[in-house]
């Protein structure tokens, strides 16, 4: 979970194209002949990708488990009557109607470390979905995971924010642990520190295709990142299409 980071988290995400996401995901409408009116989107975090979902009209609900991450997300929607803001959790929301569409962007699948979780995820997706619904959701690959960040030390030293990275991958539950120490320019010049624990489950396509029938999604498709080509075995993010 976020909680001091949610504060820089915007700052340290400025490379993300969140609107060049939101062009992807209506390329997907597209492509699969949809046009939703009803979105939710799990796992919201600062509202960024909700906000480009908002202001284009959709009936947006959105949730996060993060207290900090909501907050900012607040800040950001306040002046759209089209969107609704809930805290939950991806394993067990349960929000009392059907959506058209339902996203999860930014890897946020791998933060659900237990098989057992992600298909419990999977069953509530599916129980939120129009039948003639589609989930949206990517994960970072299990090559990224493994490879690339694995067991490797990432540093940034930016003008207010410096932090190290560093990380540990257990090849036995496939899970990589990232150890973030951060410090941060106050306005009185001082650095305050803080450190976070986040751990992210590295998943197969096969995997994640598997827990994704046991929900009873039937029609199932997979992408390199941003585009509708396969993805090769150096691929680091890549796109889900589910549909019941």
């Amino acid at each position: 979970m976020y909680n001091n980071m949610a504060l820089v988290y915007d700052e340290l995400m400025d490379d993300v194209d969140y609107e060049g996401w939101y062009k992807y995901i209506e390329r997907i409408f597209h492509k699969y002949s949809k046009k939703p009116e009803s979105i939710l989107e799990m796992a919201c975090g600062t509202g960024n990708l909700s906000y480009c979902l908002a202001k284009n009209g959709y009936d947006l609900t959105c949730f996060d488990i993060s207290d900090d991450m909501l907050s900012i997300a607040s800040n950001k929607l306040y002046e759209f009557n089209n969107v609704t803001i809930l805290k939950q959790n991806m394993v067990d929301f349960n929000i009392y109607k059907k959506f058209d569409c339902i996203l999860s962007i930014c890897d946020s699948i791998n933060y659900i470390v237990s098989e057992e979780d992600l298909v419990k995820t999977f069953n509530r997706v599916r129980q939120h979905l129009r039948e003639d619904g589609i989930f949206i959701f990517d994960i970072n690959s299990y090559y990224k995971l493994e490879k690339i960040i694995g067991n490797n030390i990432f540093l940034e030293d930016r003008e207010d924010i410096f932090y190290t990275w560093e990380n540990n991958f257990n090849k036995d539950s496939n899970i990589v642990e990232f150890y973030l120490t951060f410090f941060i320019k106050e306005k009185n010049g001082y650095y305050k520190r803080f450190d976070e624990k986040h751990m992210e489950r590295a998943y197969t396509v096969d995997d994640i295709i598997q827990f994704l029938k046991q929900a009873g999604f039937s029609e199932i498709d997979y992408f390199d990142f941003f585009t509708f080509n396969h993805p090769d075995a150096t691929c680091e993010r890549i796109n889900f299409v589910a549909l019941p």
